[in-house]
C-alpha cells in the first residue's frame, strides 16, 4: 500500500516533524522525543495529531499519562513513513551537491503552502454533486469516516476536483461546535462521534479542546470553559462535533 500523495509531499515540506518520528523510535516517549527534537511537549503532540490526521493510518500509537508524559512508539505505517523520511535525506543530500541555482530552491519553498488551520485531514472525493453556482463535495477520511464540504463550482473546476481526487480538509477550530453526545444529530450540517482525550484550559480565552475520531484521526476545537461545564464536557466524555459544510475548505497538491 502506497502512501498518501499529501502526506509524502508533507515529508519532503515539513522534515523536522516527520524527524519526530525518529525521536519517537529512539525514546519510547513523547516528553523525551520532544526534548530531543528540541519542540515543546504541547509542540510535539500538534505535530504527531498533524501527521496522524495525514495519514490513512495513525503513524504514532500512544498512550496518555504514566511516568515521562506517557508512552509511544511507531505503527506499522509510521515505521515505513520513517524509512521513506531516511531514503528522502539521501536524496536531499544529492540533490542540493548537484544544484546550480539555490533561487530555484528558494521558489519552490514559497510555492509550498502552510495555513493557520488547526485541522488539516487527509482524504478522496467520494461524489460531487451540482447546487446552483456551488458543489456539494462528499470526501472519505480514514476508515471510512465521511464529512461534507461546500464550495464554489469554480473552486471545483480550478482543484480538478474528481470522483478518487486526495485532499486535505481544512477546518478552523473555532468552526467546531461542541455536544453532548445524547443530543440529536443536525441533518444539516457534519456531525461527527468522538472523544475528548485533553483539555487544555486558557487564563483569558477559550480552552483547546483535543477530540479523538473513531478512525484515528484528531480535531482541535475551543470552547468556552462555561460551555463545557453547562454540556457535561470533560476529558474522556464522548462529544458531538458539529461543523457546516461551508467551514470545510478544501486543499490539493500543486
Amino acid at each position: 500500500m502506497s502512501l498518501p500523495t499529501l502526506l509524502t509531499q508533507h515529508i519532503v515540506r515539513r522534515p523536522q516533524r516527520i524527524a519526530l518520528l525518529q525521536h519517537i523510535a529512539e525514546q519510547g516517549s513523547i516528553t523525551r522525543a520532544a526534548k530531543s527534537a528540541g519542540l515543546s511537549y504541547k509542540g510535539a503532540w500538534d505535530a504527531i495529531d498533524e501527521l496522524n490526521n495525514l495519514a490513512d493510518r495513525p503513524l504514532v500509537e500512544r498512550s496518555v499519562g504514566g511516568k515521562g508524559g506517557g508512552g509511544a512508539k511507531l505503527s506499522e505505517e509510521g515505521l515505513r513513513v520513517l524509512r521513506l523520511y531516511q531514503r528522502l535525506q539521501t536524496l536531499q543530500a544529492q540533490l542540493l551537491e548537484a544544484s546550480e541555482d539555490a533561487g530555484d530552491l528558494g521558489l519552490l519553498s514559497r510555492l509550498m503552502l502552510r495555513t493557520s488551520a488547526r485541522n488539516q485531514l487527509h482524504g478522496k472525493v467520494l461524489t460531487i454533486t451540482a447546487q446552483g453556482h456551488n458543489d456539494h463535495v462528499r470526501l472519505e477520511l480514514a476508515r471510512g469516516l465521511v464529512i461534507e464540504a461546500q464550495i464554489t463550482h469554480d473552486s471545483t473546476v480550478r482543484l480538478e476536483l474528481e470522483i478518487g481526487t486526495e485532499v486535505v480538509a481544512l477546518i478552523k477550530a473555532g468552526w467546531l461546535e461542541l455536544y453532548s453526545a445524547d443530543q440529536p444529530e443536525d441533518s444539516s450540517t457534519n456531525n461527527l462521534q468522538g472523544i475528548i482525550e485533553h483539555i487544555a484550559i486558557a487564563e483569558d480565552g477559550p480552552s483547546e479542546v483535543r477530540i479523538g475520531l473513531p478512525n484515528g484521526q484528531t480535531l482541535c476545537a475551543l470552547a468556552a470553559p462555561f460551555q463545557l461545564a453547562e454540556r457535561n464536557l470533560a476529558a474522556g466524555s464522548t462529544v458531538q462535533v458539529r461543523f457546516s459544510s461551508t467551514n470545510v475548505l478544501l486543499g490539493t497538491p500543486l
